[in-house]
């Protein structure tokens, strides 16, 4: 496909909602290349990727070998997901800090429509894919409570591991790499990195993410052309379950200071009228809709431009 520098400038502004898409612990990326056109070229340039594109480079050239991967789409869209995650991390940094009930109420109603989505894509329900469903709950929900590690969370070997599934959800509309992230425990750790420049722990992540990108994208479109029903009625119950993490109203069980910064080690979730302090419910409320409602809107976008295809 021949395409001109305006539109690999469009291409590079998709990835870019992309990348905010993944910062965020609720939409997802891969979300987001579903609405914009871009994701069925996505996952076949993933799996263009492979040892026969070593051997190419080595018969016919850096040139050649970077046309069989499209390798124009990928820099162009990993650039504007760069410069995305780059930037908006300060801001949501921020926001966790100091305003994280509304935050988090964002984000729950962005989770929350993130199940209707990906629970409707499910085309037909029987009693394996009810089994997944509550499997994948209760998965997810024991992940929520599980209590966190301090010297695992900032391991190489952990974050590599966090940089490898993260990236997966780039390629699985409705899952967001920034909510897996949380989900491990090292979206905060991510979010310092960025913040400070912390090159050897964005190296670390970032060397995970290509291995994941490279090998579990393979594996999770083997599992969506076999088994797509069982694997999204599982991933629809992870999704349950953790809703846990991302409930607005948290009370403190542990937490330490660990190189001058408090760190919450260990907390649950409560009812809002039990919040000690300002329970900003009717904000939270508000932000919640909105979460919610910028999902359903992505999906009837996402709706129309199919229907305009057909």
């Amino acid at each position: 496909m021949k395409r001109s520098l305006f539109d690999y400038i469009i291409i590079s502004l998709k990835g870019i909602a992309m990348g905010a898409a993944d910062v965020v612990p609720g939409v997802s990326g891969g979300t987001i290349a579903f609405i914009s056109g871009i994701y069925e070229e996505l996952i076949e340039t993933i799996n263009k990727i492979s040892l026969n594109t070593i051997k190419v480079l080595r018969k016919e050239g850096f040139k050649s070998a970077w046309q069989s991967i499209n390798g124009n789409f990928l820099l162009s869209l990993f650039v504007g997901m760069l410069i995305s995650i780059l930037s908006l991390a300060r801001v949501v940094k921020w926001l966790l800090e100091n305003k994280p009930i509304l935050l988090w109420a964002f984000f729950f109603g962005l989770v929350l429509a993130s199940v209707i989505f990906i629970a409707k894509q499910i085309k037909k329900w029987s009693p394996v894919t009810i089994i997944m469903l509550i499997l994948g709950s209760a998965l997810g929900y024991y992940i929520t409570i599980l209590p966190p590690m301090s010297a695992t969370a900032s391991s190489s070997w952990f974050l590599f591991f966090a940089g490898s599934l993260a990236i997966c959800a780039m390629i699985l509309p409705g899952i967001s790499g920034g909510f897996i992230l949380l989900l491990l425990g090292a979206y905060k750790p991510a979010l310092d990195a960025l913040h400070d420049r912390d090159f050897k722990t964005i190296f670390l992540l970032m060397a995970g993410a290509i291995v994941g990108l490279l090998t579990f994208s393979r594996l999770l479109k083997w599992m969506f052309d076999r088994f797509k029903n069982a694997t999204l009625a599982i991933l629809t119950g992870f999704v349950i379950g953790s809703l846990n993490k991302v409930w607005p109203w948290k009370k403190v069980l542990q937490s330490e200071i660990i190189n001058g910064k408090l760190k919450i080690l260990k907390e649950k979730s409560i009812s809002p009228f039990s919040f000690d302090g300002d329970n900003q419910l009717m904000l939270a409320v508000v932000f919640g809709i909105i979460g919610f409602l910028v999902i359903i809107v992505l999906e009837k976008t996402a709706t129309k431009q199919l229907d305009s295809k057909v």
